[in-house]
């Protein structure tokens, strides 16, 4: 058998720092790339930037409904509207000319020889002519935005490595990308391990608990990016586990929840060893989550996360995701997180890093976050309230109400 690895234990910011490495080296690896339509592409991770294939705006636009016109010339006196222009069709009338002003709508070309748009409702209109309503001041280059103010042709809009939302959308679809290079989702296989889980079709006995791990897992792949494949549970069991590894290779990440532990039946971590694990870090100083092991194969990267299923939503959050994103092309990769205001004071043991469910709400005055109650790392009822996790430092015993604090996103 071979020797167990040796123990190292990080604190959270040093666990966090050894994955951002080992994400700094994926920057150079060269990742499949594939095409999909552009609604397909949402989601995924751009292989190529988006680039602009004409000036944007294509023409000076108007940002408002209203007249035409040279500042100048409105600003003193009465003008003749020489038309009225909607957006989407061309002005035939020729350059603007002295003592003229075309109404004009959201979105149209300003006709040349106008400087500026006056809003409709700034103006009085009767019988033809338009003047400025009193007391009101128009200055060239008002309610208009000039061509190519937004980007030139050839701009890059989106670059290579982003993650296509509605935004890049688009802006691929105003440069006419009807079909986007991104980069294929890694491939992630799911290991959940212990005698006492069941699938989720059965009816558990008393001393047995439906498997909830590998489809919250499952879940965090997808929003991270990656193809997840749930493999059957592993028996606790020497030759079981080899089974469900060997069953894995050829993915490119591993993770495995259970067995990480120091049980007597804890077998992942010498299964590992022996298909030529190197092991990165074997827990970390957080609460849950603390006995989460990183790793590497031969052929890929792996996670030993707790069994406990709060703690295998934190590991992943604050680990398997940030190093997923990367794995998928991803350059902004790193963990989620936002701050709110502490609506009741928290108190803790200094001496780990704490992740509380916690659930954060906001509005136009900002965010408020307010911790769940809670009975440990076992507790699905308690996560499935919250969506988030408050964050306690390794350091603080006390959180009074009020203050500013990190919360983990999911």
């Amino acid at each position: 058998m071979p020797a167990a690895p040796s123990e190292i234990v990080l604190s959270y910011a040093d666990a966090a720092e050894c994955v951002r490495r080992h994400m700094e080296d994926l920057r150079s690896v060269e990742h499949a790339v594939e095409q999909a339509p552009l609604l397909a592409a949402a989601g995924r991770v751009l292989a190529q930037p988006i680039v602009a294939d004409r000036d944007q705006p294509p023409f000076p636009r108007s940002t408002r409904d209203g007249f035409a016109c040279r500042a100048a010339e409105l600003s003193t006196g009465r003008l003749r509207v020489a038309g009225l222009l909607r957006a989407g069709e061309p002005w035939t009338g020729g350059p603007l000319a002295a003592g003229e002003a075309v109404e004009i709508m959201t979105g149209a070309a300003v006709p040349a020889g106008a400087d500026c748009v006056a809003m409709i409702e700034r103006v009085e209109a009767s019988d033809g002519f338009v003047r400025l309503a009193a007391p009101r001041a128009l200055a060239p280059g008002e309610n208009i935005v000039e061509a190519g103010s937004e980007a030139h042709a050839g701009d890059v809009l989106a670059p290579a490595g982003c993650r296509m939302t509605a935004p890049q959308i688009a802006a691929a679809a105003a440069c006419g990308y009807a079909t986007m290079a991104v980069f294929a989702r890694p491939r992630v296989a799911i290991l959940a391990t212990g005698d006492e889980l069941v699938d989720v079709t059965r009816t558990p006995l008393p001393h047995q608990i439906r498997n909830s791990n590998s489809y919250s897992l499952a879940t965090q792949t997808l929003a991270a990016g990656g193809a997840p494949r749930i493999l059957p549970v592993v028996r606790d069991d020497p030759a079981a586990t080899e089974e469900a590894l060997a069953a894995a290779s050829g993915m490119d990440l591993i993770l495995l929840t259970g067995g990480v532990s120091m049980g007597k039946f804890d077998f992942v971590e010498q299964a590992l060893l022996r298909r030529g694990a190197e092991f990165f870090f074997t827990g970390a100083r957080i609460q849950p989550g603390k006995p989460v092991v990183f790793g590497r194969l031969p052929e890929a990267y792996f996670f030993g996360l707790p069994g406990n299923p709060v703690s295998t939503m934190v590991t992943f959050a604050l680990f398997v995701a940030p190093l997923l994103r990367a794995l998928g092309g991803e350059t902004e990769a790193a963990p989620r997180f936002a701050t709110a205001r502490l609506e009741e004071e928290v108190r803790v043991k200094a001496g780990l890093t704490r992740f509380l469910p916690a659930r954060m709400e906001s509005d136009a005055n900002g965010a408020r976050v307010r911790p769940v109650p809670w009975h440990g790392s076992g507790d699905l009822a308690a996560a499935a309230q919250a969506n988030g996790f408050l964050v306690v430092p390794e350091t603080a015993e006390r959180m009074a109400a009020g203050e500013t604090v990190p919360v983990l996103l999911l």
